[in-house]
């Protein structure tokens, strides 16, 4: 291959790879290595090359972004570092507060999924039906079917907005129970 060529080709990698980069931050949610090489008309395993190059350099720079994995895609994001900057900046407090019991309930959907209304009564003690209310209307958690038991009651679950919300990669990411019970001690 001559220089020229060898060029050329790495002019296209880099274009290939600005354009990756566009599309992972105009996106608002977390694109799929599978979409991004569709759109671009790509390779899957050259655009996965490329999202790890872009990964590493912002992380060689120690940026005020980076590159995540979350929810099945990838995202822009700030690094958390930042946040309180950020926070700072924009004159916000977090967006989706939510009161004790909702989050004890969104733990145990969380932790426990697929669960029933009685199952969550169960463990936490008390009703949950506002809390299930608001974690339904926050897109946070949502219907994952009937149990098949008597009655068949309704079973939920996480959604993918909890993960980007929580900015977790899958479930696997959530602190085991563990961790908890160390706190405690």
């Amino acid at each position: 291959m001559t220089k020229t060529a060898q060029a050329s080709e790495k002019r296209e990698l880099e274009d290939l790879s600005r354009a990756v980069e566009a599309l992972i931050f105009v996106s608002d949610e977390p694109v799929t290595t599978r979409l991004l090489s569709d759109v671009l008309e790509e390779d899957r395993e050259l655009i996965e090359a490329l999202i790890e190059d872009l990964v590493k350099a912002y992380d060689e720079r120690n940026a005020g972004l980076q590159i995540r994995q979350v929810a099945g895609g990838w995202q822009l994001s700030t690094r958390t570092e930042c946040h309180e900057y950020v926070r700072k900046f924009l004159k916000t407090r977090p967006s989706a507060k939510l009161s004790l019991a909702a989050l004890e309930t969104l733990a145990v959907i969380a932790y426990k999924q697929p669960v029933t209304v009685p199952e969550i009564l169960e463990i936490r003690g008390v009703q949950s039906a506002s809390a299930i209310k608001t974690l339904l209307e926050k897109r946070l958690i949502v219907t994952k079917g009937l149990k098949e038991t008597v009655g068949r009651p309704m079973q939920y679950g996480t959604s993918k907005e909890f993960l980007l919300h929580f900015g977790l990669k899958d479930l696997t990411d959530l602190p085991s129970i563990e961790d908890f019970q160390d706190l405690v001690q």
